[in-house]
This record gives C-alpha cells, structure tokens and sequence, in this order.
C-alpha cells in the first residue's frame, strides 16, 4: 500500500483527517502538499500542527515562506513556497537547516523549490469536487509507507 484515498465533504472532515494522521507521524518526516490555490492545503496542516497540540492559529506563511511551531523536542515548519521567485532564494533561508531528526517539514507549492528541497516521505494531493474534497496521500520512501500503514489500520 503506498496511496490511501478520502473524500472529505466539509472543513471539519478535512482537520479530523489531518488529526488522525498526526498521531501516526514518524520523525524526521518531509511532506509535499499539492492542490490548487484555496484547496485546503493550509487547513489540512493546520489540522496536524493543532492535532499535535499547537493551541493557537495556523496560517499560511505566503510572505514569510516558512511558519515554524514548537512543541518541545519537536519541531513543525509549516512552508508556502508560492511566492517564491527563484528556488535558490531557499538556500539562502538555511533550508538545510529546517530538515533534522527532530522535525515534520511541511511544504506547499514543493515545486517552486525544486531542486533545493530533500524528498518527500509523503505527498498530499488535495482536489475539488463538487462537495468537498478528495484527497490522496502517497508513501514516498519506506517511512511514509510505514506512516500510511498506521494511519490505514487507525481508519
């Protein structure tokens, strides 16, 4: 199994998915999310930084390119790279500095910054229906797969 499907009809259904998800994360983990402008890239991670326990607001980091949440030992970066205009702008963010042991790395728009970027464990893929979402995410190495067969058998 590397690809689950959902179908989210609403908001809450898309952060009880993300929520579900968060409590099978495995550390360092990179995750590409992928969807159009307005697709719920924000609100899906707002659902795992909140699930992880993050009180506060989630929002996206459009003008900032990256959002960063603590929780201790562990470390969220929320990334926006939609605006981003040259990819080699991340080297000279420290991109390299955001991807360690103890960090989830999640990436909208991963492909404006191709070619700077490590591999994704999981790519999201987020897509419009006529009522609410679908969603695909995709096992890109073998712990994404192992994150994918924990978050299956929690369904």
């Amino acid at each position: 199994m590397t690809v689950l499907r959902f179908e989210a009809e609403n908001e809450e259904a898309m952060l009880e998915l993300a929520r579900k998800l968060c409590h099978c994360l495995e550390w360092p983990l990179t995750v590409y999310m992928h969807g159009e402008l307005g697709a719920g890239k924000t609100t899906f991670t707002r659902g795992i930084v909140q699930g992880l326990g993050h009180s506060g607001a989630v929002k996206s980091p459009t003008y900032t390119l990256v959002e960063p949440y603590d929780f201790g030992n562990r470390q969220v970066y929320h990334f926006d790279l939609y605006r981003l205009s040259d990819p080699e702008e991340l080297e000279y963010m420290g991109i390299r500095d955001y991807f360690l042991n103890n960090c989830l790395c999640i990436i909208e728009w991963p492909s404006h910054g191709q070619g700077w970027l490590p591999c994704a464990d999981l790519e999201i893929r987020i897509e419009y229906k006529k009522i609410g979402r679908c969603l695909s995410i995709d096992a890109k190495s073998e712990q994404g797969t192992r994150v994918l067969e924990k978050l299956h058998h929690n369904e």
